[in-house]
């Protein structure tokens, strides 16, 4: 018999019943997460620049601005904070997601017991999406093969249009669909943050077309401001005027626009220019030319995507949608200290210490913005888009954690509100906990079946609705690549590490943050009873929240990437495959043999390739001849056969050879007979671009420059082997990782 007394024998006599399906809280606001990246604390219009954001500023003049907010001075372990409600390396994100280095804090991914708020929103009736960059899956996980309990739909959204990785070719993006890669629309003056939003805006409409009773959180976090800044020439254009009084001025204009906005204390002091950063009146005229463009570039970047951004905010408005949305404006981090002291028309080999010279970007200058080049500005620019704080992204300084925080929310907002600033100290950690506070939903005990850490953050809501109220944050800790820093009742401690000399003899500077913002005026000398309070406390936090080990290192160590594979075998149908989770070619001995058919009518295209226009390499048959392409970013080699392929079946071989610290020799040969070889004064050693591998074709922009892309094959491919000729390559502790300012 069965046990409950609903069902009996058949239907007609049986009482049908249904579970009730999740629903949302009366009232429950949509929610949107703006997050830009590498965007300092003065980049935007209403926190004292001069770049036009009129879409971000009128979110601001309507809701409010917070001065006083934090993130964590790196993009995953700030976007791990910001979607969890936790501090970063407790939830096993010390570092970036490239990384898995050994330890819990760093792992590289979010645990299952920090349970991501799309998560913790779908038991409450919310949609969730995602779109843009993600960077929160180990990317060695990333291939077409995962796992894929990291990705954006295993961890709770809806749906996800974007790209893995942490920075992208806004021109020609590697795109990841759902749990799937997929190429760049082909579409005329296509541009990735314009495609971002558009699914923004689609996923949003279907989803109120559908189910309008349904709130939705949309994470919508772009590749802006990060580097490369790509963006029309006409836009960059536009904005080299407003540059060419240099950044030395740009700091003294934002600063006191700041200050009569009163984002920042009437006293406050300009710190003196970062270390090795040069006064702009002492710099040659054509370099100034080079570094205003290189500027220009990135706020033209800002303006076009602050031009989608209100395209979105129109959106919602005219579906009946803005007033109840949480519409929140951040940065994940400080501006970048990435493009070195004289910027970079190549990003690559700013990584591979390999820069480019001053007169050959000089020469380049015009094409700064263009898909080939992966450019970024100087430290100078960098300094001044933190305005008025010190030092860069990745470092514990204002300058690396002290970012713009803009919520815009009509109806939870009090009326009298609007425009209005917050001094309160707050960190990203405490964003999720707010949002569960202003929806009315408690931290489930398990999520998944996975017991939950609790949360670290502290809710926000007490200074979204009163700017007097105090201060609820009592304390936070910081690290990054071994920079430290720690706040407690309104103080400040903080070191940059030099991976030169012990942890134990890092310099430790005290500021009183309350009354001096721009951590100026360092008081670790006269109060020195503070200072180790503040130091003995930070270790206290540290041990708590899983940051120890601390990272003393300079780019070397043990980083695992993946699980060591030395032979692959890649067949026809392969999908795209990102380069990290690829087989790892970089600074180690190698073979690439391709297997393949030559029809009797003679056959061209691609073999197999991974990189693009940036650096990479590429096998392929072009004019009846086989092909090797090595790209050292900016050093191209190429060997060509001498005599046509004849019909029939056919293995194409390179093997590079290591023959010294960064050099190598490559051997080109058909059938077993060499056909050529190249001299390499420079192989790849640990970057690569973001476009991954191919079989088949070269997806989306060309390794070689003698074909253009996909150039697919036209004959039969086999199988194609690699081999790693020297086992596991190792790590290059001069390009695996930079801690550039421990070295200034």
């Amino acid at each position: 018999m069965n046990a409950d007394p609903r069902i009996k024998r058949t239907m007609s006599e049986s009482e049908p019943w249904w579970d009730a399906e999740p629903t949302a809280p009366a009232g429950a606001p949509n929610i949107v997460f703006c997050v830009f990246d590498d965007v300092g604390y003065s980049d935007f219009g209403c926190y004292g620049s001069e770049i036009a954001t009129p879409a971000i500023d009128s979110l601001a003049a309507a809701g409010v601005r917070f001065t006083n907010f934090h993130t964590t001075s790196l993009c995953s372990p700030t976007r791990a904070s910001l979607l969890t409600g936790r501090n970063h390396h407790a939830v096993g994100m010390g570092q970036l997601a490239n990384w898995d280095m050994g330890w819990p804090g760093y792992r590289g991914r979010i645990t299952k017991d920090a349970a991501l708020l799309p998560e913790i929103l779908r038991a409450h009736g919310y949609n969730s999406f995602a779109v843009g960059k993600w960077h929160l899956t180990p990317m060695h996980e990333t291939g077409p093969a995962g796992p894929f309990d990291q990705w954006p739909l295993a961890r709770g959204f809806d749906r996800f249009y974007g790209f893995m990785d942490g920075a992208m070719n806004h021109w020609e993006p590697f795109l990841t669909e759902d749990n799937h890669h997929i190429g760049a629309p082909d579409e005329p003056d296509y541009h990735l943050t314009t495609d971002i939003v558009s699914r923004a805006i689609s996923m949003v409409t279907s989803q109120k077309s559908l189910a309008p009773e349904k709130p939705f959180f949309l994470y919508m976090a772009f590749g802006a401001g990060h580097s490369p800044h790509h963006v029309p020439r006409e836009m960059i254009d536009a904005h080299v005027p407003v540059f060419e009084k240099g950044w030395d001025a740009t700091r003294e204009h934002r600063m006191a626009r700041q200050k009569e906005m009163g984002l920042i204390p009437a006293d406050t002091v300009l710190p003196p220019r970062n270390p090795g950063v040069r006064a702009w009146d002492e710099i040659d005229p054509a370099e100034r030319a080079l570094y205003v463009r290189f500027q220009a570039a990135f706020a033209a970047m800002l303006t076009h995507t602050d031009r989608e951004i209100g395209r979105f905010r129109d959106t919602l408005a005219r579906i009946g949608q803005l007033e109840n949305t949480v519409f929140i404006v951040m940065s994940d981090n400080g501006a970048s200290q990435e493009g070195s002291h004289f910027g970079t028309m190549h990003q690559g080999r700013y990584f591979e210490r390999a820069p480019i010279t001053l007169e050959q970007s000089i020469g380049l200058m015009g094409e700064i913005g263009e898909t080939q080049w992966f450019n970024n500005y100087p430290l100078g620019w960098a300094m001044a888009g933190n305005t008025p704080c010190k030092f860069y992204k990745q470092n514990t300084h204002g300058g690396g954690v002290r970012d713009a925080f803009i919520v815009h929310w009509p109806v939870g907002l009090p009326r009298d509100s609007a425009g209005t600033l917050r001094h309160q100290f707050h960190h990203v950690s405490d964003v999720a906990p707010t949002m569960l506070d202003v929806i009315g939903v408690d931290l489930p005990s398990t999520v998944n079946g996975v017991p939950q850490m609790p949360l670290h953050g502290t809710s926000m809501k007490g200074a979204l609705t009163d700017a007097s109220s105090p201060t609820q944050k009592k304390i936070q800790h910081f690290e990054m690549l071994g920079h430290r820093g720690i706040v407690a009742g309104g103080w400040k401690a903080v070191t940059i590490h030099d991976p030169r000399i012990p942890v134990d003899d890092d310099t430790w500077e005290l500021y009183e943050l309350d009354r001096d913002f721009s951590e100026s005026n360092d008081l670790a000398a006269s109060n020195p009873a503070k200072l180790a309070e503040l130091e003995s406390l930070w270790w206290e936090e540290a041990a708590k929240y899983k940051v120890l080990p601390i990272d003393d290192r300079s780019g070397g160590g043990a980083r695992r990437r993946r699980p060591v594979r030395t032979h692959h075998v890649l067949w026809p149908g392969l999908e795209r495959v990102p380069s990290d989770a690829s087989p790892r070619l970089t600074n180690t001995s190698h073979r690439i043999a391709a297997h393949f058919t030559v029809p009797a009518g003679g056959c061209e295209g691609v073999l197999v390739s991974e990189g693009d226009r940036w650096g990479g390499w590429s096998m392929f048959v072009q004019d009846s001849v086989p092909c090797f392409h090595y790209h050292f970013p900016l050093e191209r080699h190429e060997v060509r056969g001498a005599t046509p392929l004849a019909p029939g079946d056919h293995v194409l071989t390179w093997t590079l050879t290591k023959t010294g610290r960064k050099e190598g020799t490559g051997v080109l040969d058909l059938d077993g007979v060499e056909v050529g070889r190249v001299e390499i004064p420079r192989i790849i050693r640990g970057w690569m671009p973001f476009d991954g591998l191919d079989v088949g074709c070269n997806n989306v922009g060309p390794v070689a420059t003698s074909y253009e892309s996909p150039f697919r094959f036209t004959g039969s491919i086999d199988r194609v082997v690699v081999d790693l000729l020297d086992g596991a390559p190792g790590p290059d502790a001069a390009v695996e990782m930079r801690t550039e300012m421990g070295k200034q």
